[in-house]
């Protein structure tokens, strides 16, 4: 049997893992409910793609984020890992023929929002896969003292009973104390191998500027950095005003937020992604699990309304390695 750092330079061309994946990996390996709280940009998903490789049957991987799903799902299929993800707006009887091909088409890896798991149908066929490993991203979201609730995760535990014998692993870049527990509790882990890496960013430069002129700075921001960029706003209205006050000065730039439709969101941010666009003005609905590596710069034009989101909004600055900027603009008069 290949170990696990043969699978991470087969598949992933990597020398070698950062800390703590390997001991997280092996956790899983030897059978054990584990818990990693790694920050953004941490390279969790390795954390659960690589022991799946080496077991036999499919790992169940939950999240809420559906452009993630499809990003990591498209990323295993280019390595010729056959993966499949149920997302929304798929029909019932697509569904039907999904979870078919799961059962007997020898997939690895099977993606689904925890919505899916309220259909107890849905539940009836995954209680008859050859689960391996049972993977919940973003777990920050089953409790209730998170920045992020879905009451939808709270199903997840009654996968327990299906799979008492599948391990567990809980992954999250976003968890005070408190919600690290409360997660333990909420998901049922039993005994759980508790992983945390220091959020420390090197590579990252927080910076603070008490200006006036929000915009002019954030001019002066873009001609200096241009590449990729996140400005993060409070409210809808502002996403399309700041837009329009960028784009006049000769930047090119879209916007993201909860009131666009699944088809909007979508074209936005393969604008940005796809680099037709230097930045992307956004609401906090805008971020959780996007895997950008080269964005040089975040900057917040609105003050958050907690550390926790600034955390991780700030964080999605510099995933490559390369030097990044979270900025933070403050007004004096305000």
């Amino acid at each position: 049997m290949s170990t696990p750092l043969e699978i991470l330079q087969k598949y992933w061309n990597h020398d070698a893992f950062r800390t703590p994946q390997e001991e997280i990996i092996a956790s899983v390996l030897a059978g054990k409910d584990t818990f990693g709280l790694m920050p953004t940009g941490g390279g969790k998903s390795i954390t659960f793609q690589v022991p799946a490789m080496m077991l036999e049957g499919i790992c169940l991987v939950i999240s809420p984020l559906v452009a993630l799903m499809k990003d990591q799902v498209q990323n295993l299929q280019n390595k010729g890992i056959k993966a499949i993800a149920l997302t929304g707006g798929i029909s019932s009887d697509e569904m039907i023929d999904l979870l078919d091909n799961c059962q007997y088409g020898n997939y690895k890896f099977l993606y689904l929002s925890p919505e899916r798991l309220q259909n107890d149908w849905v539940l009836e066929r995954i209680k008859n896969l050859p689960i391996n490993l049972i993977a919940i991203d973003e777990a920050h979201c089953v409790s209730q003292w998170g920045h992020d609730f879905r009451p939808s995760y709270l199903k997840i535990s009654k996968l327990k009973e299906f799979f008492p014998k599948v391990a567990f692993l809980a992954l999250t870049a976003s968890a005070t104390k408190r919600v690290q527990d409360d997660i333990i509790v909420q998901l049922q882990l039993e005994n759980p191998a508790v992983f945390t890496k220091s959020f420390a960013r090197d590579n990252l430069a927080y910076m603070v500027f008490n200006v006036e002129d929000k915009l002019h700075m954030i001019e002066q921001i873009l001609k200096k950095n241009l590449e990729p960029s996140i400005i993060y706003v409070t409210n809808r209205k502002a996403c399309s005003e700041t837009v329009k006050q960028i784009e006049a000065l000769g930047f090119s730039a879209t916007f993201y937020h909860g009131g666009l439709s699944s088809k909007e969101k979508e074209k936005h941010m393969k604008l940005w992604m796809e680099e037709q666009v230097q930045t992307i003005v956004a609401t906090n609905a805008f971020g959780m699990g996007i895997d950008k590596a080269n964005v040089k710069t975040v900057i917040h034009l609105h003050i958050p309304p907690n550390l926790e989101n600034y955390y991780q909004e700030a964080g999605r600055a510099g995933r490559n390695g390369a030097k990044a900027f979270a900025v933070l603009l403050t007004n004096p008069s305000v």
